[in-house]
């Protein structure tokens, strides 16, 4: 699979400031949102050949401010001019060990990000569009999870494979009416795609714990958008599996 590139990679890093041509690789997948996000600014989206691009995204660099170009997040100290290797970043130059819960969450965010990946594929390979598009639209909220993380930012409200909250836990608490079956007892009879839709239900419940103890850590922000917003990657998950176990039948 190509490269992707979606609203949120955008915004955590933008084009510089006059930027009108924004130029990506042939066989780059870029998520109609951020191809909106392009055109609201007035930045032309262009595709060139591989290995021809010239712009794109980059990470901002840290300023050299001697001893205190990183510091400790927790003490504000200044660590020097070099990343400790023991040390990751937090925010900006804002350095906590990797053992920090918020680091713990972004890895089960990655974690997740790459199971449904590999679970598109899948989808792909079995002819099965509508499981490989709505779980591209998961990744997509996902992606959007981890840059309000990284940033400190509110999570924007939307809607999920065109549900809201509400109607996704309806439709999740509902599975015989909506879909003709009673809730699926996992089993291997249902073929890989079931099965590794049923797993990546499974990590989304980890993310949401692993985000749970990240920020209800002395000294953390309570997060409970983002917390609400798994809760709700959870039901979406939960809604494409029972679809395709009841399309199996």
């Amino acid at each position: 699979m190509g490269k992707i590139i979606t609203e949120n990679d955008l915004r955590s890093h933008p084009p510089a400031p006059g930027t009108r041509r924004y130029e990506v690789e042939e066989g780059t997948f870029v998520a109609e949102s951020a191809r909106s996000w392009l055109e609201k600014r007035g930045i032309d989206l262009v595709m060139v050949p591989r290995g021809k691009v010239c712009g794109g995204m980059s990470r901002t660099p840290v300023p050299d401010r001697g001893n205190r170009t990183y510091l400790d997040a927790a003490t504000g100290l200044g660590l020097g001019r070099e990343k400790p290797e023991e040390m990751t970043h937090l925010r900006g130059n804002l350095l906590v060990k990797k053992t920090h819960p918020r680091i713990a969450f972004r890895g089960k965010l990655d974690s997740l990000e790459a199971a449904l990946l590999e679970a598109q594929w899948l989808a792909h390979k079995e002819n099965r569009p509508e499981v490989r598009d709505d779980l591209g639209e998961v990744l997509e909220h996902v992606r959007l999870v981890l840059g309000a993380e990284v940033k400190g930012e509110p999570l924007p409200e939307g809607t999920l494979m065109g549900m809201d909250q509400g109607e996704l836990r309806r439709v999740s608490h509902d599975i015989r009416g909506e879909f003709g079956i009673d809730h699926p007892i996992p089993g291997w009879e249902m073929g890989e795609l079931a099965l590794r839709l049923n797993t990546i239900r499974t990590q989304v419940r980890e993310v949401e714990l692993a985000a749970a103890a990240a920020f209800e850590a002395p000294g953390e922000a309570p997060r409970p958008d983002l917390i609400k917003e798994l809760n709700r990657l959870s039901s979406g998950v939960y809604i494409i599996f029972c679809r395709l176990v009841a399309q199996q039948q």
